[in-house]
């Protein structure tokens, strides 16, 4: 049996088998083998691959549901198995040893572990501003958070401080295993979220934060006029549970689930607004798209010339890709484009009137897509497609979800487009000003017309297969070189 604890950990294990052996072996490898994954970022992963995920655990997915779940499914018969475990950033010694006392053999497989960040001065801030009562309320989503936490107050002398600051704020943690780290650094969380997400935890968070923050400050100003310092908590507190609140409300952005859309939002914008080269923020943009709504596969069309150019892919299309072009109006896609409409199908996309085939793309053999323009202004600057195997309906919030995505790669988009005229636009400028100085040498020291010595370079340049500007270049040199002597 395999024990995948996290989806990252999935892509790490498989891109270092994936040095020593083929892709389809270890799929077909790991296809023998009873998976088990721990909650559904690990078994989205895996059903990537087409690897078959036996069990999943459900929320919260700390490890002790892991181990209920083997309990449950297995029995008995755990006591026969070898188990692998695909550790997450460091490892679990009461997992591993309760496993070992129900299993034939454990294997630990660490394929990555947390770090402290490069930089260090915010988290030193981070420290500072609670120590200083600067912050009123903190979230944890990861124990690991809380270890480095405390492990930069203590090298900052700061750590007793620290403690002491968090005990009157507001102290959220995301589940159960971040509430024991932190209680076992002595701080009791006032409570976790409804579900284990970034957006529910902000949502709850401006909610419910007001209320126990005052509530505690009462209970310090109350202890202060007795005379008394705040009662210290005992380090290593007892395990005990946290009081969930109750579930996000619509009241603090007007979403039904939360904040998590403006988490989605967050995502987007941070590679909308990277440096990177187009093709890699479309491409990240494309995986991200997939992940946030269930996809077998996502294309992203950018209108180049009147025409459609597939520019990323979640799937490998290497052939394709910077090729397959559609004109306005051709297939879904096209139909998209020309009408500015997004298209939602849930079965049978094959049979849709607008729909044509292309050779070389399983996906069109797929039922359902949702398809979306991406617009810049007023203007269609592309399409974003997404398609899935089987039947599939689309909710109203994936719609307009896609709908907002596509806005924003649509400037994004532009912009690039308008950096790469503006770049070949300079760059012109510089090869005709190269080209012309390198005309003027030649008039010069050969007693040439303009003409005459223009088309000296071209043939030099068709002879020496090398560009205008390169033969320029190499002219400028040479009477550089010669001035110098």
């Amino acid at each position: 049996m395999l024990v995948f604890l996290t989806g990252i950990g999935v892509t790490k294990v498989m891109q270092t088998l994936e040095t020593k052996f083929a892709r389809e072996a270890i799929v077909a490898e790991l296809r023998k083998r009873e998976i088990v994954a721990r909650g559904v970022k690990p078994a989205a992963a895996l059903r990537e691959m087409q690897v078959p995920v036996l069990a999943a655990t459900a929320e919260p997915s700390t490890w002790r549901e892991v181990l209920a779940l083997l309990d449950t499914t297995y029995g008995e018969r755990l006591s026969t198995l070898r188990v692998a475990v695909q550790e997450y950033g460091a490892t679990n010694p009461e997992f591993i040893a309760d496993l070992v006392d129900r299993c034939a053999a454990v294997t630990k497989v660490p394929v990555y572990q947390w770090g402290l960040p490069l930089d260090l001065a915010p988290l030193r801030a981070a420290v500072q501003s609670v120590v200083n009562e600067e912050i009123d309320v903190v979230l944890f989503m990861t124990a690991v958070q809380v270890i480095h936490l405390f492990q930069v107050a203590h090298e900052m002398d700061l750590r007793p401080e620290l403690e002491k600051a968090l005990r009157r704020i507001v102290v959220m943690s995301v589940g159960p295993t971040t509430t024991e780290e932190l209680q076992h650094y002595g701080v009791q969380p006032d409570f976790e979220p409804s579900r284990p997400r970034m957006g529910f935890m902000v949502n709850e968070a401006a909610q419910y934060s007001k209320k126990v923050l005052a509530s505690k400050r009462a209970s310090a100003a109350v202890e202060a006029e007795e005379g008394g310092a705040p009662v210290s908590r005992k380090r290593l507190l007892p395990s005990r549970s946290v009081q969930q609140v109750a579930p996000s409300t619509p009241t603090m952005a007007g979403f039904r689930d939360g904040l998590a859309p403006l988490d989605v939002l967050q995502e987007i914008s941070t590679h909308i607004a990277s440096t990177d080269p187009l093709h890699v923020t479309l491409s990240r943009i494309v995986q991200f798209v997939s992940a946030v709504i269930p996809c077998d596969s996502c294309f992203l069309y950018t209108l180049e010339d009147d025409k459609l150019v597939l520019r990323a892919s979640r799937n490998p299309h290497r052939e394709e890709l910077d090729h397959l072009k559609l004109q306005i109006g051709e297939g879904v896609t096209g139909w998209v484009a020309e009408h500015r409409e997004p298209v939602a199908i849930s079965e049978r996309a094959s049979e849709d009137p607008r729909f044509s085939a292309f050779v070389n793309l399983p996906e069109d053999r797929f039922e359902a897509m949702l398809c979306v323009p991406v617009i810049c202004a007023t203007r269609v600057v592309g399409v974003l497609n997404l398609q899935h195997k089987d039947p599939y309906r689309h909710s109203e919030l994936e719609k307009r979800l896609l709908a907002t995505v596509g806005i924003l790669v649509g400037a994004e988009i532009e912009r690039a487009r308008l950096e790469t005229e503006n770049s070949e636009l300079t760059d012109r400028l510089e090869t005709r000003k190269v080209v012309d100085k390198a005309k003027g040498i030649l008039q010069r020291d050969l007693n040439l017309s303009e003409d005459e010595a223009y088309r000296s370079m071209q043939r030099e340049s068709r002879t020496r297969r090398k560009s205008m500007r390169e033969i320029a270049e190499a002219i400028l040199l040479a009477d550089s070189l010669k001035r110098g002597a």
